[in-house]
């Protein structure tokens, strides 16, 4: 069988590369995604994007590879579509026209219960198969027999969590994998490492980038350990520095007690919080905001990613309440699904 696939985004790719333990050996990938999986039709450095803006700026080059992606679906007998909904859903769309007997599953849906709804319909019209890692998600949609809640995939990926809390000595920072994000948590990151003293200070940094790219983007590093593990090295360390995205789910699901942060550019954080009618942006959060309970970590924005408030919080934060916290988000969670996307595209 070949499938094509359009995954963009690092954590998509660390999802994939679960899912491809699953699939046949007769399956082969063609299209976007990470060049340890395969021979994808472009570097996933060149792809990544952040906000609103950024997007606007590489317009010409994404609709010249929604066309690429197109022809090559010719060749192709399903499609997996992953992630990255701003691509991915005009890319759907295409495809239904030009093959509208082909089936087309998506994963990792777009967030539609938190921002832009009109796209669960557009989900329901364009794909075959929708595959939710969200419990709650399958609300929203019409068509029962089309949605299923496969698990969520950080459970396929994460085999070991903490069942009590020690001080390693260890602090782990993740200012995230897109560039405007790691310029932005850099600074303060460098300060809570000189400041927070008789701890190892361990920052991970994504694999893929070259030597070159991280003198150039994340400055200074001397008084940090580089490490490329997240998984690995989240279970080791006693607290955590994180940028808002997947990280911070996972930090949530091995019980590391951490303090979110995001700063964006002030026009995207703007269009952001005027349309996304959440009170959180942390996925586990919003877990916990559906199950009808408090936050089980702090987020912090723009001029509050501060050194004062996140040295507060590493010193105050109540790390026994986010230990228990811990285990009922993973009894939410249920199970992973990577096997079952995998019967899913199989069958």
């Amino acid at each position: 069988m070949k499938l094509l696939v359009c995954a963009m985004e690092t954590s998509s790719n660390i999802h994939l590369k679960e899912l491809k333990k699953y699939l046949h050996d007769d399956v082969e990938l063609l299209g976007v995604f990470d060049k340890e999986l395969g021979d994808p039709l472009y570097d996933l450095t060149h792809l990544a994007i952040m906000g609103f803006v950024d997007a606007i700026k590489k317009l010409r080059f994404f609709f010249r590879l929604r066309d690429e992606l197109v022809e090559l679906a010719n060749d192709c007998d399903k499609v997996l579509l992953m992630d990255s909904s701003g691509f991915n859903l005009p890319l759907a769309k295409k495809l239904k026209q030009r093959y509208p007997n082909k089936e087309i599953i998506y994963y990792i849906l777009p967030q539609a219960w938190a921002w832009k709804k009109k796209r669960v319909q557009k989900l329901e019209k364009y794909c075959t198969k929708l595959c939710s890692i969200i419990p709650f998600e399958n609300e929203m949609y019409k068509d029962k027999e089309k949605i299923t809640y496969v698990g969520h995939p950080l459970l396929d990926e994460i085999s070991a969590y903490k069942t009590t809390l020690e001080n390693t000595n260890k602090i782990i920072y993740m200012p995230g994998s897109r560039k405007t994000e790691i310029v932005n948590h850099m600074d303060v990151f460098r300060q809570l490492s000189r400041e927070i003293k008789n701890k190892e200070h361990i920052l991970i940094i994504p694999s893929k980038f070259d030597d070159t790219y991280i003198k150039k983007t994340y400055g200074d590093i001397s008084n940090f350990t580089i490490s490329n593990d997240a998984h690995k090295t989240l279970k080791e360390a006693e607290f955590g520095f994180i940028c808002s995205g997947t990280a911070t789910l996972e930090a949530s699901i091995i019980g590391t007690p951490f303090v979110m942060s995001y700063v964006a550019k002030k026009l995207d954080y703007y269009i952001g919080r005027k349309f996304v009618k959440l009170p959180f942006i942390g996925l586990a959060n919003i877990f916990f905001y559906k199950m009808g309970k408090e936050a089980i970590h702090k987020e912090f924005f723009q001029e509050d990613v501060n050194f004062e408030n996140l040295i507060n919080e590493y010193k105050n934060m109540n790390r026994n309440d986010y230990l228990t916290n811990s285990q009922i988000l993973r009894d939410y969670l249920q199970f992973g699904s990577s096997q079952n996307v995998a019967n899913i595209i199989q069958n």
